[in-house]
């Protein structure tokens, strides 16, 4: 494996803690299991639950010292600073409405946070987060995991090298069906939070899965979104948030694109899938079988680039684990963000220039992507009006 930091003396471990991700949590064991796949991180201290009886069961079960299980982000940022061995890093998997306060607790001490998207449940805090962070000498990464995939990577790696030529299309949608029905009021955790919009914020579908969406449009093309026009609809009877959406949108350059997430779109489990068009040719990934994508130059026949097999390049290479003909997919693509968080913080504390190999989503990634969950709403709600983001 040749990503960064694999290949070099092992570094002492950087030590971590959690907000969020208590007992059944999906997307806090998700992160624990990612940031041991390279073992860069050591786990150490939580605030794991929103309460200390919680919080302090939660960090048992997972072996910490029970002195550093927290009844809240504020105590664990106030004394993990204060401690000769407390936390150089931070992962928050809350709820959406947890992000800003906590990142700012823990970002105005000097620890690097490690953060899963959405940024923030609205736009206005995700630009006071971002001035926060802008002005801390602590790194901000936001788990968009999905730009972590290698075919992603190369995908990304064959666009800037113009193999496409100029782009016009861009084709990117992320269907599920879990919502189908009012699973929120069977009290199923997961569903209720993400359709409480005083906990995820104004977007539904298009905040928890038509941002990575939209991100992996971003990524792969570099392409900045200058307006679009959307659709919301809550399909489901009584649910306070949108469950669908399909969204016309227009890049600065003249490209084009259109963007559907859904998630009452029975059949579909975790259909993440991009197509980007230029005047030289076309790229199709999908998240479902990640190790494979097909480009096709215009007037030629279409070729499956497989992740260790010919056409591959060197963005994708550092990035893969495992031998060609085992599937590498979503808990490595995981790993691969916090591997590159790891190569950073390494970096800020040597004080030595990071690898420019090194790609993460940014705070700034994570801004575009409230403004753009904001805009679909304020668009949606003016008939699909076209709304500048």
């Amino acid at each position: 494996m040749t990503i960064e930091g694999k290949t070099e003396a092992r570094k002492q471990k950087i030590r971590l803690g959690m907000v969020g991700g208590g007992s059944g949590a999906f997307i806090g064991a998700v992160h624990r299991m990612a940031a041991r796949i390279d073992d860069h991180f050591d786990l150490v201290a939580g605030a794991l639950s929103s309460t200390a009886e919680k919080s302090l069961a939660s960090g048992r079960e997972l072996g910490l010292d029970p002195e550093r299980c927290y009844g809240s982000f504020e105590e664990m940022a106030k004394k993990e600073a204060g401690r000769p061995d407390g936390i150089e890093a931070v992962s928050i998997v809350t709820p959406n409405h947890v992000h800003y306060p906590a990142a700012k607790a823990f970002l105005e001490r000097g620890i690097h946070v490690i953060c899963d998207k959405p940024l923030t449940s609205n736009l206005e805090d995700a630009k006071r987060l971002k001035a926060v962070a802008d002005s801390s000498n602590a790194l901000f990464i936001l788990t968009h995991n999905y730009t972590g995939y290698p075919m992603v990577r190369q995908a990304r790696e064959m666009v800037a090298e113009g193999l496409l030529g100029t782009l016009r299309v861009v084709q990117v949608e992320y269907a599920q069906d879990w919502l189908t029905e009012a699973v929120e009021q069977t009290g199923a955790k997961q569903a209720v939070w993400r359709t409480d919009p005083k906990q995820s914020g104004v977007g539904g579908a298009t905040g928890d899965i038509g941002t990575h969406a939209f991100n992996l449009a971003s990524f792969v093309t570099g392409l900045t979104l200058d307006s679009l026009a959307a659709d919301l609809d809550s399909f489901v009877d009584g649910r306070r948030v949108d469950d669908n959406g399909h969204v016309l949108l227009r890049f600065e350059g003249g490209a084009k694109g259109m963007l559907w997430c859904s998630q009452v779109a029975p059949g579909n489990e975790n259909a993440l899938k991009v197509r980007v068009y230029g005047t030289r040719g076309g790229l199709e990934w999908e998240q479902e079988n990640p190790n494979y994508l097909w480009f096709t130059p215009f007037g030629e026949q279409k070729r499956l680039v497989t992740r260790n097999g010919a056409g591959a390049g060197a963005s994708a290479a550092r990035v893969s684990r495992i031998p060609g003909g085992h599937p590498e997919g979503y808990l490595e693509a995981f790993a691969t963000i916090y591997t590159e968080a790891a190569a950073a913080i390494n970096a800020a504390k040597a004080g030595t220039a990071v690898d420019p190999a090194v790609t993460y989503p940014t705070i700034d990634d994570g801004v575009r992507g409230v403004a753009f969950v904001e805009a679909c709403v304020a668009s949606s709600r003016k008939d699909g009006a076209w709304v500048k983001v």
